[in-house]
């Protein structure tokens, strides 16, 4: 195994199970303690809150177990990071302004610190790097896109130039 595919296996696997942890915990309180953490960010109207609060925890729950077993990579891994770096931008503009709210981000009592902004940060890093992994995957034998009828049939590596 090329160190390259053992480092893309450890981040998809180490970074689902962040996402399921963080559903899960969201998803065994009431989703009204995390509306409330959303809330509390005050960047969303009422009805955008409760979608959020209802949602979200079920969006993450599928991205992590898309991202631990491997299933659309490429796709995963940048809503990954893309989440990641909407969470933390949020983060960062309620930090700086002073607010003292919880981050939302493994359930209640979470509150922003500078140790949250870094393991967040932290988070997004991983997710960024097992984008770039995933997108640079090499082609497994006997399958290149320059044979495939489509891209779409050889989504997993690069194109042959």
């Amino acid at each position: 195994m090329t160190m390259a595919r053992y480092s893309r296996l450890l981040l998809r696997i180490a970074l689902g199970c962040v996402f399921v942890y963080a559903a899960w915990l969201k998803l065994k309180e009431p989703w009204q303690l995390f509306a409330m953490a959303v809330d509390a960010y005050g960047l969303l109207p009422q009805w955008a809150v409760i979608v959020v609060a209802r949602t979200l925890p079920w969006a993450e729950l599928l991205l992590g177990l898309l991202l631990i077993s491997g299933v659309w990579l490429r796709i995963s891994s940048a809503a990954a990071s893309l989440l990641l770096l909407g969470f933390l931008t949020m983060m960062v503009r309620s930090y700086v302004a002073g607010m003292k709210i919880d981050c939302g981000c493994f359930g209640s009592d979470d509150p922003i610190s500078l140790r949250t902004l870094a393991r967040d940060g932290g988070f997004l890093a991983g997710a960024l790097a097992l984008t770039v992994l995933a997108w640079r995957a090499p082609c497994a034998r006997g399958s290149s896109t320059t044979t495939a009828a489509s891209p779409a049939q050889a989504p997993d590596c690069v194109r042959e130039r």
